[in-house]
């Protein structure tokens, strides 16, 4: 028998998602229905129109219910924005047991001493996740439970965000009248529904290119090592075009999606492409080569952002298996090509693994986030886990 069907909501700047699905006991998960509805009242992933917004989650949540004629209550939602940060802290305690053997209580009082972490009072923890442990000036340990040391420390990952702001993602779905049963940083729902143990093993970056955020998850040492979100993403290219070419933002998206291209062609510089006129501006013709001028400029400054992210805190050399690419822009033509020489690595669009049901679901990199999100909300979340939440803003917030 299938577990009951769980929801994800994705409220994303260009496009609101809910996916409703199963966890099968083949471990597979089976997306049954979606709802999507074009983003309103959403820039850079963060609510600046709460009705508008609520409008678009309402009709999102509506036509998951009626496709597959359930009723949703309860939502697990995808958190990002340019304000989610992550640092990492650490946490050392004494080993008191005797003969200093470390046991499973030490090894819980070292990581609640390094989520003791005093952070800007107007944030809010969203995750924290053990990297390595280490046991005297033994480093790199991976199970200290049964070792003998004097000493026991862990280095946490923090990730972190602002209070309001995730606040009105979680009071617009509550108006909708669903209550959010989890929340997770969305680049790491993106690297739970994409990437292999394999891949995480020999290390790997993770970039989600969103409409309004770009989102990043690195896995280095066997762990993760770095998460972030930059405020920037397909959207600023689609604005790029407007300004650049004159021409409005509907046409612009409409020219990204089918004349877009990471690189530059040469061989295809010189040809025109057909702008017709609308909401009074004039018909004509513009070359491929400047459209594809300004779209590489925002992609590179885009993945560049990114990797200047990563340069003072992540070895390269831990970093094996290359870059994934998820979000909307993982469709962008030969993206990958731009990606894999600004990092010197091999670079591939990544879809989500052990997803079965639609297709548009399965193969499409732009739901990497709420496929993951399902898979997050389908089973019991470990709670030292990768993606283990923080319950008690939910208390903060709901007076629960």
């Amino acid at each position: 028998m299938a577990l009951p069907p769980v929801v994800s909501l994705d409220i994303g700047t260009t496009k609101i998602r809910a996916l409703v699905g199963e966890l099968r006991e083949d471990g597979y998960i089976m997306v049954t229905d979606i709802g999507e509805c074009p983003s309103r009242g959403v820039r850079k992933g963060e609510i600046i129109d709460f009705d508008k917004a609520l409008t678009c989650v309402r009709a999102a949540l509506q036509e998951a219910e009626d496709k597959g004629r359930v009723t949703i209550n309860q939502v697990n939602l995808v958190i990002s924005g340019g304000h989610i940060r992550s640092l990492v802290n650490r946490g050392t305690i004494p080993v008191m047991g005797e003969g200093g053997e470390i046991t499973p209580d030490d090894i819980e009082h070292a990581k609640d001493t390094a989520r003791a972490i005093s952070l800007p009072h107007d944030r809010d923890t969203l995750h924290t996740i053990p990297q390595h442990y280490f046991v005297d000036d033994q480093a790199g340990v991976i199970n200290p439970e049964g070792m003998v040391g004097a000493r026991l420390s862990v280095s946490m990952l923090i990730m972190h965000g602002i209070r309001n702001r995730i606040h009105s993602a979680i009071k617009v779905v509550s108006s909708a009248q669903a209550e959010v049963a989890n929340i997770a940083f969305g680049g790491l729902c993106s690297a739970l529904a994409v990437l292999t143990p394999e891949q995480k093993e020999s290390g790997v970056i993770l970039i989600d290119l969103g409409g309004g955020t770009t989102d990043y998850v690195i896995y280095s040492g066997k762990t993760i090592s770095m998460a972030g979100s930059i405020g920037i993403g397909g959207e600023h290219v689609t604005n790029d075009l407007a300004l650049g070419l004159n021409m409005p933002v509907t046409h612009a998206e409409k020219i990204k999606v089918e004349n877009g291209c990471g690189i530059i062609e040469e061989s295809k510089r010189n040809q025109n492409v057909m702008v017709p006129s609308a909401g009074g501006f004039t018909g004509r013709t513009v070359r491929l080569g400047d459209i594809q001028t300004i779209i590489h400029a925002r992609m590179d400054e885009i993945i560049r952002m990114v990797m200047s992210e990563m340069e003072s805190s992540v070895n390269r050399h831990h970093i094996g298996a290359g870059v994934v690419l998820t979000g909307g822009g993982a469709r962008l033509r030969k993206i990958e090509e731009l990606t894999g020489g600004i990092f010197d690595m091999p670079c591939q669009a990544g879809i989500p693994r052990n997803v079965t049901g639609l297709a548009t679901a399965t193969e499409g990199p732009e739901y990497a986030s709420a496929a993951g999100m399902l898979r997050y909300g389908a089973k019991p979340v470990d709670p030292t886990g990768p993606l283990a939440p923080i319950t008690e803003m939910f208390r903060k917030f709901f007076g629960g």
